[in-house]
């Protein structure tokens, strides 16, 4: 694939090398640098759009500030390309989000340009006022900038830190990446009228006055349109901007994308700059990339594309997505009870709602990055007597974990959580592994918490989550293809509590919760071939645990081996605590749980992180023969 040339770009080692250029020269650089993004990205894959709209402020931030003494703290991080190759880090940028390579997001152990990792939303104001707050005690820091987008901005934590840095006072620069409002021609015009005065010697207060003046004096469209542009986000009608109320000094909004205005703004700020300062720039998702911007999704995820085309190269399956088994799944429900309604935070097609939406809009709602909201909006709903799926990430919920607490479970409400994204992932790393969720479900009282073994399965769960009124029930499946089984005309409504025999056998029972079912299957294989008979059931349930299952099969077979793929704590433990209830552990049984590692497993393939972690079918394999006391050179003579 030919490379874009880069000849200014081919100059920057580091931030340092930015200071030597010219304005005009940071303008080309910022042309360079979106090419070199674009063509790195289609060769791994990953978070294009997003990056594509801060190519001009990554630019202007390390020309104005000091990193990484300064510490710029990116929201999410899935926008941080563009500074990871300013950062020193271009030369390995191809090797982003695989396996040993670059993280897709901001991270501590990898740069000291990253002084906070980040891949969950809405954390970099409260991250950059505690710089701050470092820097003012003495802490060999400089200044802290948060960049957070429109969408990260609008949950609480957020508004929380604003207010807390409002009310400390202290020099903090928060820039509002702001993608979901275009810049018209008049608030163009403003915007290049305020970048002059932040250029000039004009005491940094007046800025606001200034502004509202050139309002005043524009033409009454003109005057609309760049009212309607600070109060669209920001603002109060008939007042100062909400992040004037909360104590700081509100800049904007300007041109992302126009390095006349970024770097006069900046600089202003940077000189002058006492208190905490936002700065609202309007930039666009995905520009500068025809695709990426007339895409719907502006491309914010991608998998490797052709530059020309903007076409993306799709694994072909023959099985279908475990996240469009559930958007079918419930959309089907959904036509026999008009009680069915879905939540989500901010990820409509990543969960699958986008195709219960398309058949049922007004069913399905969408809270912006709001997991706690969420949450306590599905109990409001189930109070009321609606059927809500609160169809959230396994990895996001974890941040509405008291909402689940007190909120649905202390009350007993029929929230359906439908919890995507079970196990390692891939890519994205260990920020986004669903490793916790039965852990921390299945510790609270009259919980139901299922897995799916396969697709079949989890229409099954689908459809038994829509029928159960008696308090919240989860189930969980992972992301990616199924494993191709047989799928039915509609699910069926399981028996709360118990799970299934997948195959008979007599000395060994492997008993799989969840979507490791098949590679238990696999290993049962490789332990018939050595002599080995072994029994896999499906769990199904981790509470209620079937434990008339748990029980048959401690009592008929030599060892019992639990897999899951979900952190220690799970299901593995809610059987062990069964078992040692029943005095079962008592009596020489052989047990042994498969779970995640106590450690975070780092990105690469979901097949290469199970191999690390340890749960690959010839990891069970090997853990059964160890447990069964038959060793490598017995194999094929010994028959257990």
């Amino acid at each position: 694939m030919t490379r874009p040339d880069t000849p200014i770009l081919d100059r920057v080692a580091g931030p340092a090398d930015l200071k030597a250029l010219g304005d005009a020269d940071l303008a080309v650089l910022a042309d360079e640098l979106r090419a070199e993004v674009i063509s790195a990205v289609s060769e791994t894959g990953g978070h294009l759009g997003s990056s594509l709209g801060v190519v001009e402020l990554s630019v202007a931030i390390h020309a104005v500030f000091n990193t990484p003494f300064d510490k710029l703290v990116w929201d999410v991080g899935h926008q941080c390309y563009p500074h990871k190759i300013l950062t020193g880090r271009r030369s390995r940028i191809r090797t982003l989000r695989q396996e040993g390579g670059l993280s897709g997001f901001t991270k501590r152990s990898e740069s000291e340009f990253d002084p906070f990792g980040a891949a969950h939303s809405s954390t970099s104001i409260s991250a950059a006022l505690g710089f701050a707050v470092g820097r003012d005690m003495g802490r060999p820091t400089g200044d802290a900038i948060a960049v957070i987008g429109d969408g990260s901005i609008s949950a609480g934590m957020a508004y929380e830190a604003l207010n807390n840095a409002g009310h400390e006072g202290r020099r903090l620069f928060v820039i509002l990446n702001d993608n979901e409002m275009s810049i018209a021609p008049p608030v163009g015009a403003m915007s290049k009228y305020l970048s002059g005065l932040y250029a000039g010697n004009t005491p940094f207060a007046a800025f606001k006055d200034m502004a509202e003046g050139f309002e005043k004096a524009l033409p009454g469209p003109l005057r609309d349109g760049a009212r309607r542009a600070r109060q669209l986000v920001t603002g109060m009608p008939g007042g100062g901007t909400l992040f004037e109320e909360l104590g700081f000094s509100y800049i904007g909004p300007i041109d992302g994308h126009d390095m006349g205005q970024l770097l006069p703004v900046l600089r202003a700020a940077h000189a002058r700059a006492t208190g905490p300062v936002l700065i609202h720039c309007c930039t666009v998702k995905g520009k500068g990339y025809a695709p990426a911007e007339s895409s719907a999704d502006k491309y914010h995820g991608v998998s490797k594309f052709n530059v020309v085309s903007g076409e993306q190269s799709k694994g072909k399956s023959n099985a279908p997505a475990y996240t469009k088994v559930f958007g079918n799944a419930l959309t089907a429900e959904a036509e026999r009870d008009t009680r069915v309604v879905a939540v989500t935070a901010a990820m409509p097609s990543g969960t699958g709602l986008d195709i219960f939406a398309k058949r049922f809009p007004a069913r399905v709602f969408d809270v912006g990055i709001a997991e706690q909201h969420g949450v306590t909006f599905c109990a409001g709903m189930a109070a009321a007597g609606l059927k809500p799926f609160a169809t959230i990430y396994s990895t996001f919920l974890q941040r509405g974990y008291d909402q689940v607490v007190h909120d649905v479970a202390l009350q007993k409400l029929p929230v359906r959580f439908a919890i995507d994204r079970a196990g390692l992932v891939g890519a994205d790393g260990a920020t986004h592994a669903g490793a916790f969720d039965v852990a921390y479900l299945s510790n609270l009282p009259g919980f139901v918490v299922m897995a799916a073994g396969d697709e079949a399965e989890l229409m099954h769960m689908v459809a038994t989550a829509t029928a159960y009124d008696e308090g919240p029930i989860a189930f969980r499946y992972p992301r990616g293809e199924g494993v191709g089984v047989d799928l039915p005309e509609r699910g069926e409504v399981l028996e709360i509590g118990k799970g299934r025999i997948a195959r008979e056998g007599g000395t060994l029972a492997l008993l799989s919760f969840g979507a490791h079912l098949s590679e238990c299957l696999r290993a049962a294989e490789e332990l018939e071939a050595k002599g080995v008979s072994v029994t896999v059931a499906d769990a199904r349930f981790a509470k209620p645990l079937d434990t008339d299952l748990v029980a048959e099969l401690a009592d008929n077979h030599a060892a019992l081996i639990t897999v899951e793929q979900g952190a220690e704590g799970g299901f593995g433990a809610q059987v062990l605590h069964h078992l040692a209830r029943t005095g079962r552990l008592d009596r020489g049984l052989a047990i042994r749980t498969m779970t995640l590692p106590d450690r975070f497993i780092e990105q690469a393939s979901p097949v290469a992180m199970y191999r690390d972690a340890g749960l690959t079918a010839a990891d069970i394999t090997a853990t059964a023969l160890r447990t069964l006391g038959i060793s490598a050179p017995e194999f094929g003579r010994r028959k257990a």
